[in-house]
């Protein structure tokens, strides 16, 4: 009997981001829940696609304009929980720059407020 695969339960566009990844050796998680307070207080728990574990972000892919991302990224920010958001369904190649200009954005911000703490110390 064949082991399933992680790979068995994503779409095409979340293959496609998991590739990238692999190709840039980022190592990443699949659905990892997080726990977040919706617009109501309700605890929920999300599984957003990816948990970037070098950084400590997760990716959403979104995969239809059907449903309502800007609601999920309102909630995300909500819960201080940082959300790279890549709308491969508009069919633009577009969503590999965003992700790394995203990655780069902070990984500078993140080097700067370490530059800050050390200075102090």
């Amino acid at each position: 009997m064949q082991k399933e695969s992680i790979y068995d339960k994503m779409t095409n566009a979340e293959k496609e981001v998991a590739e990238l990844l692999r190709y840039l050796g980022i190592k990443w998680s699949y659905e990892r829940p997080v726990f977040i307070w919706d617009e109501n207080r309700r605890p929920r728990v999300w599984a957003p696609d990816f948990y970037l574990i070098p950084f400590g972000i997760y990716v959403e892919v979104c995969g239809s304009e059907k449903f309502d991302y800007d609601y999920r990224r309102k909630i995300f920010d909500k819960n201080r929980h940082v959300v790279i958001f890549l709308h491969l369904y508009k069919g633009s190649r577009k969503w590999k720059k965003h992700l790394l200009s995203y990655l780069q954005f902070f990984t500078d911000y993140i080097n700067h407020k370490l530059k800050e703490i050390f200075r102090k110390n």
